[in-house]
């Protein structure tokens, strides 16, 4: 899981029953006033500012009328680029190859400043002891775009040829692992490897930046460009609210998983996993260098988004490679947020 979150939850309609109790204090969700958010998959510990910021009131002091969409098979991307969501939760890949192939999108605040994924194979492989001994071995993984030259970058880097089989599992992909059908996978660090011990099947971890692969932020917060441009005081407002419930879920990250339980009754199998969840994304990926949640770094856009276009990875509007690469600070922006 390269990019996208996937998350063990009960299901997505119990999630969606309970985002309508959430939301149910939107008056009127057809409003040209209320503002929607789209989430990426089933509320989850990525989500958590979010929920926090309704759960205490943040986008109701600040007068903001605000709608959670459920997640659907549709990437957040195209539900913001489309003008059927405002805001929605993205990750840092998926932005930069939307914005490049022509999408309205931006984005405008970044909850985790680091990736939370890393390699993930068993703890009692004692024949995989770093990325290059990947190489002819097994990869369960999801079919993300810029996954597979993201591992080779990595197992490169290590020494390797980055050669190895692949077979896309999707969620299955852990199981696989676990059980020895596949050798590795990518693990999101603060749920499936926390997940991972609470079964009896413990793993170790091989993070990118541990082998000269460029920093990522985990997820990011996209907002349709021609909206925010068009209502700047609305679009202020509930980033800054936004961006207050992620600096909660940071400052106070028990208080936090309590606020993402409650908001959304039944939809968690292992609630001490949500507690350290959250625990680990307030010690290790929340919070930039001066100790706040949310900013964006040029340099942090050009060297992830920069290996995607060195890679050839990203196409324009009509399909065809970029051959010029972007101006990376039109990716994102930090106007919007509030002051340290």
């Amino acid at each position: 899981m390269s990019a996208r979150i996937r998350r063990a939850v009960t299901g997505i309609a119990a999630a969606a029953l309970a985002l309508t109790a959430v939301t149910a204090c939107s008056s009127d969700s057809g409003s040209d006033d209320t503002i929607r958010f789209a989430l990426d998959w089933t509320p989850n510990t990525n989500h958590t500012g979010l929920f926090v910021a309704l759960q205490r009131g943040y986008f109701a002091d600040a007068g903001l009328d605000v709608e959670v969409l459920p997640y659907n098979n549709t990437a957040v991307d195209t539900v913001v680029d489309a003008g059927n969501a405002e805001f929605g939760i993205s990750t840092h890949n998926s932005s930069t190859f939307s914005r490049a192939s022509g999408a309205h999108t931006i984005s405008v605040l970044a909850p985790l400043q680091r990736w939370a994924t890393g390699i993930g194979v068993r703890a009692d492989r004692a024949d995989i002891a770093s990325p290059k001994d990947l190489d002819g071995k097994t990869y369960a993984g999801f079919g993300d775009p810029g996954e597979k030259e993201t591992l080779q970058q990595v197992i490169r880097n290590d020494g390797g040829t980055g050669d190895y089989d692949s077979v896309t599992l999707g969620t299955s992909a852990y199981e696989a692992v676990y059980s020895g059908e596949a050798d590795f996978t990518v693990s999101y660090l603060a749920w499936e490897g926390i997940e991972a011990d609470h079964h009896g099947t413990p793993m170790k971890y091989f993070d990118y930046t541990d082998y000269g692969f460029p920093e990522a932020y985990a997820i990011v917060v996209d907002a349709n460009e021609d909206w925010i441009e068009a209502n700047p005081e609305q679009a202020t407002k509930f980033v800054q609210a936004l961006q207050r419930g992620y600096q909660a879920a940071a400052d106070d990250p028990d208080a936090a998983a309590q606020d993402l339980i409650d908001a959304n009754p039944g939809a968690f199998n292992d609630e001490k996993l949500v507690f350290e969840s959250q625990q680990m994304l307030a010690d290790q990926y929340m919070r930039g260098a001066d100790g706040t949640v949310g900013g964006q770094t040029l340099e942090q856009w050009a060297g992830n988004s920069g290996f995607l276009y060195r890679s050839g990875l990203l196409t324009g509007p009509d399909g065809s490679p970029l051959t010029t690469e972007p101006d990376w600070s039109t990716y994102f922006t930090n106007e919007y947020l509030g002051t340290p």
